[in-house]
């Protein structure tokens, strides 16, 4: 008999519910036409991987070197890592060596490792709302609790909500810029502000809580920057991938890095690639940890996905929905019309009929709202209009 713990999860309304609309779509599509079927249902770059990525790929598929896909150590290529200390160097304006990296397997397995190798049992993380669907699961894999917190009503940081959250349970507060699903940039204003509570909670009470941060779509902004951390707490530990702005997400490669400044670095990358291994992931793939020490500075155009964000937001102002407008990634936050009561399943149900597939809110903790994932087809868009104006529109 499987567990009751999983049986309750898999057999929940919200399981599942992106991939399983993506899937869907497939069948969707095989039945009317790609091009009568608007699929907004998953984070599914289709943008091609920038050149330098492809060569890197050839140049490492090339080499022949002995024993090229065996085991290395847990933690990663020395080189892979150093690459990785490099970028995030140039991001946080802080000197990252690479022993404060450990490559894992896609940033879903680095929050794995990181909040395995924070929580003890019934410890508790802080999440501001809304926030992406699989962070439950997650937390939950380890035993911890999420304490969902509001956000303002522009999905900007409420640092006094947070504030109000923390408690002698309190493992990590973790936070994910450009947010998905709201497109939100934390700026440095949120950052202060949010780290010096976190300082002085620590005063008071002598457990400072890491700051963890989910940083996929940190590339894919429209004109505001992703703040900096590292030079603003020393607690702070990086989560991330290349899935998003190299759109490689099938490839699965991504890597934790720890505040040098952080007082238990050791303790704490010890602990990551003890849970590297333990969790069954080994190490990050071999093939592209290669690619990536050679393609992680390509240079990416992520104009497409603004245009888009654009043409989307044109649709949802024909149809009369009312959105947040994202400041980065690839996701519009759309309020379901208030005829519907919040019921943001129902209606994200309602919107198949016209072969519309977007995500439901609830599953991000926003209720009374939906998900649309712009990095889709141009043409999709374009042609979803008349579509929605339907679905909100007819009775």
């Amino acid at each position: 008999m499987i567990s009751k713990k999983v049986r309750d999860i898999v057999e929940s309304p919200s399981n599942g519910v992106i991939r399983k609309m993506f899937e869907e779509g497939a069948i969707l599509k095989q039945k009317f036409g790609a091009d009568k079927v608007y699929d907004f249902s998953i984070g599914n770059p289709d943008l091609d991987p920038p050149q330098k990525v492809v060569d890197a790929v050839r140049e490492v598929a090339a080499d022949n070197t002995h024993l090229r896909h065996g085991y290395m150590p847990n933690a990663g290529y020395p080189e892979t890592r150093a690459a990785m200390a490099a970028k995030t160097s140039r991001e946080q304006s802080v000197e990252v060596t690479s022993d404060c990296v450990v490559m894992e397997v896609g940033a879903g397995g680095a929050l794995n490792v990181v909040l395995k190798s924070l929580l003890n049992a019934g410890e508790e993380i802080v999440i501001p709302c809304p926030y992406f669907a699989e962070y439950n699961n997650y937390v939950h894999n380890h035993d911890g609790e999420v304490v969902p917190v509001k956000t303002k009503a522009d999905f900007s940081l409420d640092v006094d909500a947070i504030k109000a959250a923390l408690g002698p349970k309190t493992a990590a507060v973790l936070i994910n810029s450009p947010n998905n699903p709201t497109g939100r940039i934390y700026d440095d204003a949120d950052i202060i502000a949010l780290t010096d509570a976190l300082k002085e909670f620590g005063a008071k009470t002598g457990r400072y809580p890491y700051l963890i941060c989910d940083e996929p779509y940190r590339d894919i902004t429209y004109g505001k920057k992703v703040a900096t951390v590292f030079d603003k707490y020393d607690y702070a530990v990086i989560a991330t991938s290349f899935a998003k702005n190299l759109s490689v997400p099938g490839e699965r490669v991504g890597y934790v890095c720890i505040n040098p400044a952080c007082p238990e670095k050791a303790d704490f990358i010890a602990a990551a690639i003890f849970c590297t291994r333990v969790l069954g992931f080994v190490n990050c793939p071999a093939f592209f940890q290669k690619v990536i020490a050679k393609s992680w500075d390509a240079e990416c155009d992520f104009s497409t996905y603004e245009k888009r964000m654009k043409e989307i937001c044109e649709v949802m102002d024909y149809a009369g929905l009312k959105y947040a407008k994202p400041e980065g990634a690839f996701y519009l936050w759309v309020k379901c019309p208030d005829k519907w009561n919040d019921d943001d399943m129902a209606f994200t149900n309602h919107l198949k009929k016209y072969n519309i597939l977007c995500a439901p809110g609830s599953g991000f903790a926003g209720k009374g709202w939906f998900r649309i994932a712009y990095c889709c087809s141009e043409q999709s868009i374009i042609n979803s209009k008349e579509a929605f104006y339907k679905a909100v529109h007819e009775e």
